[in-house]
């Protein structure tokens, strides 16, 4: 028999009362929310499928919970280009869009927010003081999340509430977020969109799985994460990446005479979409005075490990997540992951893995590289290039095997390419840092100075904007001994959060 699980976790201990979300500085109580679903689900369409493309972490929130209540289903592509929304419509072509304002860009049926949001609310049933909690089916599916696909079409993995809400209770008891009428709540402050896995788990659904409340803002600009944190009581929590992260750090150092940014204080960092080095993780908690943590995981999988890298740099699996080698290729299984799946990085299992459940994470299989013989993870050198002085933000790029008529080749060898922000550093000086972390084989040629690197709202870069910078003409190379620039920060250009999505 399908089990039937709430849309929120509730305890003896849980009231409508209890706070939900904060929104602009204001608190939305567990009452509040569950009227606003009932209130949108009864002004959404006959349809099947929804893109909920609204930047507002709460609204988003509603969206998707209205959805559920109608057996609708979300769907969260990597973007809506035109191109990925026809994509999407030739695949689902009952699908319309809940937007925030009209999307002119856009070209599905719109439904805006605040016009179903002004809908009387429906009728509660006689002698209900609160609206009940929907319950939900757990096998009901309730989101495609997509990747990209080898072939540029999305392709959409099935994400089950039943799976979910035990991935992300997994997650809770991992963090501590406890249901606990002595402590304050958690209030999630989290720099990454709703749409993408890694915030679609970590700052919508542990909302609603924990006594954690969401922020309804999106901050990205170090003076925004501040305010955001500063606008919400004691308890916080950051949920953020590697580049919002060292941005953050850079500011609060640069600026502290003019008291612009005063760091309020904050109880738990968790990170992911790319690795976070050792020596950003131990700047980081020694500037917020509270620990962080980092989540892996996939798209496909949903997140199956976490780690404290400055106390161990191995991974601890979540839940009832299980992993396996076969054939050197690592598979998660059981849990909330709904079916095995091969994962794209090269994992290596403690000695002691049955009894800790603990892993390495050596590197992404698509990352590796093979120069002159010699092996290594473009993660593993952009970890080196951005924690030397000087740089603000960087990136290792390996040219295709053919690309020695653009001067990526020397003595028949394909030669990888940095791109970096960097105002004060010229090539001779950068490079002279780099040999002294990386062996010399390994040493980009030639170096681009940029003045920004183009990432998108989760800090990362395709590989296909790397490789327009690289090509790009004019571009200085390492003749120009550095002009000056400015930007962000560190790299990754997977799929995979933490390494992440």
């Amino acid at each position: 028999m399908n089990a039937i699980l709430p849309l929120l976790y509730s305890s003896p201990t849980t009231s409508h009362d209890a706070v939900f979300a904060w929104r602009h500085g204001a608190a939305i109580s567990r009452g509040q929310f569950l009227d606003d679903v009932a209130t949108l689900a009864a002004a959404l369409p006959d349809r099947a499928h929804v893109l909920n493309v609204c930047t507002d972490r709460y609204r988003f929130a509603v969206g998707l919970a209205a959805a559920i209540v109608r057996k609708q289903i979300s769907l969260m592509p990597p973007s809506t280009h035109a191109e990925t929304v026809r994509q999407l419509t030739a695949s689902f072509p009952d699908l319309y869009c809940l937007c925030e304002l009209v999307q002119p860009d856009i070209d599905l049926p719109q439904i805006v927010y605040e016009e179903a949001l002004a809908s009387p609310p429906p009728a509660r049933t006689p002698h209900q003081a609160d609206r009940a909690i929907p319950l939900v089916p757990a096998d009901q599916t309730i989101a495609y999340v997509f990747t990209s696909g080898s072939t540029g079409v999305p392709t959409p993995h099935r994400k089950r509430w039943g799976s979910l809400v035990e991935n992300v209770r997994s997650e809770a008891e991992r963090l501590g977020i406890a249901d606990d009428p002595r402590v304050a709540a958690m209030a999630i402050v989290a720099t990454v969109p709703p749409q993408h896995m890694f915030g679609f788990e970590s700052s919508v659904l542990l909302a609603w799985q924990s006594a954690a409340a969401m922020v309804a803002e999106r901050p990205f600009f170090p003076a925004d994460i501040v305010a955001a944190l500063a606008g919400v009581p004691s308890r916080r929590m950051l949920v953020t990446t590697p580049f919002h992260l060292r941005t953050l750090l850079v500011a609060l150092s640069t600026e502290p005479a003019q008291g612009a940014l005063a760091l309020p204080a904050v109880d738990l960092v968790l990170c992911a979409t790319a690795p976070l080095s050792p020596a950003l993780a131990r700047e980081a908690e020694q500037r917020f005075d509270a620990p962080i943590s980092e989540i892996y995981g996939c798209t496909e999988t949903g997140q199956i490990a976490s780690r404290r890298p400055t106390v161990d740099a191995r991974w601890h699996l979540l839940g009832d997540v299980t992993l396996a080698i076969e054939d050197g290729q690592a598979i998660a299984s059981n849990g909330h992951v709904d079916q095995p799946t091969a994962l794209a990085d090269v994992i290596e299992l403690a000695p002691d893995f049955a009894g800790s459940r603990r892993f390495e994470l050596v590197g992404r299989i698509a990352d590796l590289v093979n120069v002159a013989g010699k092996r290594t993870s473009l993660a593993f050198l952009n970890v080196q290039l951005n924690a030397i002085d000087g740089v603000i933000d960087g990136a290792f790029f390996m040219p295709d095997e053919d690309a020695s008529e653009h001067g990526f080749a020397s003595d028949g060898v394909t030669r990888l390419v940095a791109i970096v922000v960097a105002p004060t550093l010229d090539a001779q000086r950068l490079t002279a840092a780099l040999r002294a972390r990386i062996d010399a084989v390994f040493l980009p040629r030639p170096i681009h100075f940029v003045d920004r690197l183009p990432r998108n709202a989760t800090g990362k870069l395709t590989r296909a904007m790397l490789e327009s910078l690289a090509m790009k003409d004019g571009a200085a190379t390492a003749s120009s001994h550095g002009a000056s620039r400015n930007a962000g920060a560190a790299p990754s250009t997977d799929d995979n959060h933490a390494a992440r999505r």
